[in-house]
């Protein structure tokens, strides 16, 4: 996950660097779960939100994916 420009949203790729979509704060602690390419089979039937926080979205990623969701490790976390 890769946060875009202002940070109220996020682009998900695979380990491979292929898209998945995007998490997008579409309001005050009310972020959704937008997949697209690659994860448009792997996600499909995920619950798209609203969930209250981010991390809330990305463990229902990892939930219906059985897989680990993590920042991009260039990302600047402070």
């Amino acid at each position: 996950m890769t946060p875009i420009a202002e940070g109220e949203a996020w682009n998900l790729t695979d380990l491979l660097g292929r898209p998945m979509g995007r998490i997008t704060e579409v309001s005050a602690k009310q972020f959704t779960i937008d997949p697209e390419g690659y994860a448009l089979e792997t996600m499909a039937g995920i619950e798209h939100g609203p969930f209250a926080s981010l991390d809330a979205a990305l463990a229902a990623i990892e939930k219906h994916t059985r897989g680990v969701c993590r920042r991009n490790p260039g990302e600047d976390q402070s």
